[in-house]
């Protein structure tokens, strides 16, 4: 991969989150081959990303497709994560474990090992659960020392706000006391808040001492206002039937977000990356839904989750709570495909695999009903959004 030039942050800002969210400005692309040598001494020769895919073009690189807060012993996959590539603009769908790492395995647009999150955009967080933020604050206190000082503009980070109520105990069960009684169910910025109050040791010693500019000026959080958001809808239902609303511009993407099913989190989202070259729909974690179909319609590109619930009834038969969450609350892949088909995705990629790890066959039932070009998703592939 090499795609090396970039130019200065240009466009004027405007809203299109609550009065918060601006547009990031012009950059000039300027492409070469993945297999021309990088330019920039000391910048890595090869690349561990796989896959038939045009770098000139928008196309995702799956950083991460493992789901679950899980190691699998048979098969060394990491945690979720995606990259979007739009020429020398790269934005992250959630941050599983490793994540920080494989971004800069990757290498999306061919730095030197020292500027590869220079190229950073945005930052966007599906939901709080931790097998999709335990890398969020590593992306930026680890890309502090890989590029990240030379951005230009902060980058946007985005996802979702502060809950209102806590989850209900399971049926039967007693309540336990809550974790953090002041804040019980706290949003990104707040979460981010606290992590810079956990690393302020850090980051004090790295702008004292090493000249380092501040970290917290290089990232701009916001949490996503839903439109005509009532509280009591979260103790109701956790996926009120909406259409997809913006939450992101530049001069690359555009970025629409919806409410999916993964019962009983709220808000969990899906998001949808609209470009001059094709689309990608990434799911978040989601039973089937309604509103993901809405906002998925005639996409190019479908990133879902999926999950092989023989697997879950075999392993969970004993914690019928869990099971019951991963049972309603992630897509078995024996209905995705006709899911992925009625909608009209042109190419369906599966991704948060539950379990990752072999058989492979295991995802091929994912394929049966699906008429277009078919994906099971491995660590660090790419895939154009338009094939």
């Amino acid at each position: 991969m090499c795609l090396t030039s970039r130019a200065p942050y240009g466009l004027p800002r405007r809203s299109v989150l609550a009065g918060t969210l601006g547009v990031i400005g012009a950059a000039t692309l300027a492409a070469c081959s993945s297999t021309d040598e990088p330019s920039t001494p000391g910048a890595a020769t090869a690349s561990p990303v796989t896959g038939d895919v045009d770098t000139t073009r928008p196309h995702v690189i799956l950083l991460g497709t493992a789901g679950g807060p899980a190691w699998y012993a048979k098969q060394n996959a990491t945690g979720i994560s995606t990259a979007v590539v739009v020429g020398d603009a790269v934005y992250v769908v959630d941050t599983g474990d490793r994540a920080a790492e494989q971004f800069f395995r990757a290498n999306p647009t061919g730095e030197a090992p020292d500027e590869q999150f220079s190229t950073l955009r945005g930052l966007f967080v599906t939901h709080l659960h931790s097998d999709h933020t335990i890398d969020y604050f590593k992306m930026f206190n680890y890309g502090w020392w890989a590029g990240l000082q030379k951005i230009t503009r902060p980058v946007e980070v985005i996802g979702p706000g502060r809950r209102t109520s806590l989850t209900t105990a399971y049926q039967g069960s007693q309540p336990p006391p809550p974790a953090s009684p002041a804040n019980p169910m706290p949003g990104l910025t707040d979460m981010t808040n606290s992590l810079f109050d956990a690393y302020a040791t850090d980051i004090n010693d790295r702008v004292r001492d090493n000249r380092f500019t501040d970290l917290r000026s290089l990232i701009n959080v916001h949490d996503i206002a839903i439109p005509g958001f009532d509280p009591a809808i979260e103790t109701l239902e956790t996926m009120p039937d909406m259409n997809p609303f913006p939450v992101y511009e530049d001069d690359r993407v555009q970025v629409t977000a919806t409410l999916v099913n993964h019962f009983p989190v709220f808000p969990a989202f899906a998001y949808r990356f609209d470009t001059d070259d094709g689309s990608v729909v990434i799911s978040g974690d989601t039973g089937k839904s309604t509103n993901l179909a809405r906002m998925a319609a005639d996409t190019d590109l479908l990133l879902h989750e999926v999950i092989d619930t023989s697997w879950i009834d075999e392993l969970y038969a004993d914690n019928e709570a869990l099971r019951h969450h991963l049972m309603t609350s992630h897509m078995p892949s024996t209905e995705l495909g006709q899911f992925a088909d009625a909608l009209g995705a042109r190419q369906l990629a599966l991704h948060h695999l539950v379990p990752a790890e072999p058989p492979v066959e295991r995802w091929q039932r994912a394929q049966e009903n699906f008429t277009g070009t078919f994906h099971i998703g491995t660590d660090l592939a790419a895939i154009n959004l338009r094939g």
